[in-house]
């Protein structure tokens, strides 16, 4: 029981942190320069220049539904989390818009915001929760169409958030800004998360093989080699999955895991060159 607290205490914290990190990233580098960086957020700083209402508070209206609808799909332990950092969120944004931006500078305002943005969303990530938004959309999303892969979702939301920036301010510097934040973020939250390397090999035995390698393939579009096993000390048949992922891939894969058997035996470990289909071609020339 201490440790579960303490575990949920030390979520929290590092909630708290990504929420402020997230919040100055917006008050203080992007909306002052009316850089909306994709997502409900990027949506919140477009829909405050038509209403004046605080962004901070936009962002927290906008996602009511959205909230509403994760809670439907998945429930109150995955949203409670969600919205303590929403509530923190909209309440940091509009304190730390009090004050202006930081810097005039598109290109630093740009790149700084999306490196805060990428640190405070891979902390929330690593926390359990989301900063709701397009995240709880996707993840809806999926259930519905397994077969298009995530990163797929993210980007058409965001290029149709940019578009809109463009057509709200007449700017196409600022929209394009708005794209080198985008960018810089997904650089630096998939750096943050799970390093350089380029892959995950993960060997899986399990005593349900057949459950976990269907839901890997209807949920994240990727297979699985069967590898026969013997038990050493059991002495018994066994079969082990092995999978090479991408990285961004990989905490899913465990989260599916743990569902589906808490018992299993995994092994985690980096490839740094994949050949073959979705990777490396292996007549290609060697970078």
């Amino acid at each position: 029981m201490a440790k579960t607290v303490a575990k949920r205490v030390k979520c929290y914290i590092l909630i708290t942190i990504a929420a402020v990190l997230y919040s100055a990233a917006i008050g203080l580098f992007l909306d002052p320069n009316d850089i909306a960086p994709g997502g409900v957020t990027g949506i919140a700083i477009l829909v405050n220049r038509f209403t004046s209402i605080p962004t901070g508070t936009v962002n927290l209206l906008l996602n009511v539904p959205i909230v509403i609808l994760g809670l439907w799909k998945f429930g109150w332990r995955f949203i409670c989390s969600t919205l303590y950092a929403l509530a923190l969120i909209a309440a940091f944004i509009n304190a730390f818009s009090q004050h202006g931006a930081v810097t005039d500078d598109l290109l630093i305002a740009a790149v700084i915001g999306g490196v805060l943005v990428a640190i405070a969303l891979a902390t929330v990530f690593k926390a359990g929760a989301t900063t709701g938004g397009v995240d709880i959309i996707v993840k809806v999303l999926r259930l519905k169409k397994p077969h298009i892969k995530t990163n797929i979702f993210f980007l058409a939301f965001d290029s149709l958030v940019i578009f809109a920036s463009w057509l709200t301010f007449r700017d196409i510097t600022v929209a394009f800004y708005a794209g080198v934040s985008v960018v810089v973020s997904s650089i630096v939250m998939d750096y943050v998360l799970y390093g350089p390397d380029e892959a995950k090999l993960i060997y899986i035995i399990s005593g349900k093989p057949e459950h976990i390698k269907q839901k890997i393939m209807e949920e994240l579009d990727i297979t699985a080699t069967i590898i026969p096993a013997i038990g050493a000390y059991s002495n018994t048949n066994k079969e082990m999955l092995m999978i090479v992922t991408k990285k961004q891939m990989a905490p899913k894969l465990e989260e599916i895991v743990k569902e589906e058997d808490k018992s299993a035996f995994m092994i985690v470990s980096s490839a740094s060159e994949i050949f073959g289909e979705g990777y490396k071609d292996i007549d290609g020339d060697r970078i």
